[in-house]
């Protein structure tokens, strides 16, 4: 599976990521792909984390199954994720809170996870539980089995637990 990380997104939705990107962007960007990169040694898969801009310091990150794209302008992080989910398709996940890139990765097909549910599952927190079916996760207009989790849901269940196994 290829993820596909809207790197700012995440970063701010994490207090240890957000005090991080404080101190300087490169900071943060450092942080998280640190955490990108001890998970990506212990999966199968890709990893592509997306920022907007150009890198002004430092290399690339040590870890050879994360990959990172800057955006150039006038494109933003927001169209090369969109981008990257029409090519790679249902075997790739979009992680972001951002409902318009959220939206792009479902019209291409990808799974879809807000930043939270990601950090939770990196961290092995109670968000990250795959497969865990809360009334949160079920639309109020959902038809057919109404102990089924809609399509979307399962698909982000699946990526979730992939993420979390080694």
């Amino acid at each position: 599976m290829r993820w596909l990380i809207d790197g700012y997104n995440v970063i701010r939705r994490d207090p240890d990521l957000r005090a991080r990107e404080a101190e300087s962007l490169e900071a943060g960007r450092r942080a998280l792909l640190a955490l990108v990169a001890r998970r990506a040694r212990d999966a199968r898969d890709a990893f592509t984390v997306v920022f907007d801009g150009a890198r002004v310091t430092g290399g690339a990150p040590g870890a050879g199954r994360v990959q990172v794209v800057f955006s150039r302008p006038p494109r933003s992080a927001d169209d090369e994720l969109a981008r990257l989910a029409r090519e790679a398709g249902a075997g790739a996940a979009v992680v972001s809170s951002d409902r318009r890139v959220q939206d792009a990765a479902r019209r291409s097909g990808c799974a879809v996870l807000d930043a939270e549910r990601f950090l939770d599952a990196l961290a092995g927190g109670p968000g990250g539980a795959a497969g865990r079916e809360d009334d949160a996760d079920r639309p109020a207009d959902k038809r057919g089995n109404p102990r089924r989790l809609s399509k979307k849901a399962r698909a982000a269940a699946r990526a979730l637990r992939r993420l979390r196994s080694p």
